[in-house]
């Protein structure tokens, strides 16, 4: 069912819009006697799922007993990120998800299946695990707030995304990266309905029904002046509302250019991307724009590690990032990367295939540590001097210089693409 949808490319949803519109919503479902929250972590900041969860909080009260952040495989917030995000909500409603342990399977999705929608890619079966607070929690309410945006394993983020991987486990989040990997990251980029999603619809319609589930999805985008702005909300339990949620992003977050781009200046904010799993979404949202031989600039002062998980750290350190063909030879040769298929997808969606060329300017790991997972390096503060993101602009830019670069102040909120390299 559709609780509310409202959206367009003009939009400019205010707090007090979504405030009535999530009031409204929870007036039409009735009343709940216990409410569990699945906002995404403070790496999703500006989806605007903290304030959503801070407004259900009003709503519901004491009736809001548990609030479980859907890290997947990200590290747990910390006391200043829960107080930033989601204010005025206390500190005690907040559990977190041990991806790794706390783990009931609601069932599997035959390996026919998968073969089918992946081309043939691979053939195993995918559990649809779930943290067990949402099954044993005995909660008559389980809201999942967060951004619809275009993304790189599941071709646009959220919606159940949020369930089965958000407050998944190893397996299940493990196969499902592999699975956007081997069937290419770029035929999946900006797509509704990808082989990956099948997978979780599937999961959703055989094994989740059962849950009282609610997604309230967001579709966030930067004006003309820079400043972000709620251009649609959708409230609904079923496919549609994920659906008009990514018709409209893909309107809104996605760029298409007429030509590629020979050299792209990507910031990451500090606070927001302290790893190259997560920065890594420079390379990902980036690579269909950035023209044979050209570069790829990302200045990340707050990088200080590879992966969040120190398992999934070891594994990027020992490897690094390689070609396709190179990863998935050493996948089928070693069985740490067997056991940690998210780390292949990852290895795989950080490479520039050879294409092109990726050059991290971190604020903390050194010269050595970057160029040893095959990365160029540079030194921050000297590119931050010739590329200042308080001087540059999102698009192009001539500098002073006479250097003509393409700048991307936050990687996360779209989806850039030159016409000849996305074929839908």
């Amino acid at each position: 069912m559709l609780y509310f949808a409202h959206g367009s490319e003009t939009a400019d949803l205010s707090p007090e819009d979504i405030k009535k519109a999530l009031f409204e919503a929870f007036e039409n479902m009735g009343r709940r006697k216990k409410v569990l929250a699945l906002p995404p972590d403070f790496t999703r900041y500006h989806s605007q799922a903290g304030l959503i969860t801070s407004l259900a909080y009003e709503y519901y009260g004491k009736a809001m007993t548990d609030i479980l952040p859907a890290l997947g495989t990200h590290a747990p917030m910390t006391e200043r990120e829960i107080s930033k995000m989601f204010k005025g909500v206390p500190l005690s409603l907040f559990r977190e998800h041990k991806w790794r342990t706390d783990i009931v399977t609601l069932g599997e999705v035959p390996a026919d299946y998968v073969k089918e929608v992946s081309d043939n890619r691979v053939d195993y079966t995918w559990p649809a695990q779930v943290n067990k607070m949402l099954v044993n929690g005995g909660y008559d309410l389980i809201l999942s707030p967060g951004q619809v945006v275009p993304h790189e394993v599941i071709g646009m983020a959220n919606y159940n995304k949020n369930i089965f991987v958000g407050t998944g486990g190893a397996e299940g989040i493990n196969k499902s990266h592999f699975l956007g990997a081997a069937y290419g990251i770029e035929r999946i980029l900006g797509r509704s309905n990808s082989p990956v999603r099948k997978v979780l619809n599937y999961a959703s319609e055989h094994f989740a029904q059962h849950l009282p589930i609610v997604y309230i999805l967001t579709v966030v985008a930067k004006d003309d002046e820079g400043k972000l702005k709620v251009r649609g909300l959708y409230i609904g339990d079923d496919h549609e509302c994920y659906f008009k949620a990514a018709e409209l992003s893909l309107k809104v977050n996605f760029i298409m250019l007429d030509k590629p781009l020979p050299k792209v200046v990507v910031y990451l904010d500090p606070e927001e991307f302290k790893s190259t799993w997560l920065g890594n979404k420079s390379v990902y949202r980036t690579r269909m724009a950035i023209a044979d031989k050209g570069e790829l600039i990302v200045l990340a002062p707050g990088l200080k590690e590879f992966g969040e998980d120190k398992q999934i750290d070891a594994l990027i350190r020992k490897y690094g990032y390689l070609t396709t063909p190179e990863i998935l030879e050493l996948t089928r040769k070693n069985e740490d990367l067997q056991n940690n298929l998210s780390a292949t997808a990852h290895l795989i969606h950080g490479s520039a295939e050879d294409r092109f060329k990726i050059t991290y300017c971190p604020g903390h790991l050194t010269e050595q540590e970057i160029k040893s997972v095959n990365f160029s390096y540079a030194n921050l503060d000297e590119m931050m001097q010739i590329y200042n993101p308080e001087k540059l602009r999102d698009g192009y830019n001539t500098l002073p210089s006479g250097e003509e670069i393409f700048y991307i102040s936050n990687p996360a909120i779209g989806l850039w693409a030159s016409r000849e390299r996305f074929k839908d």
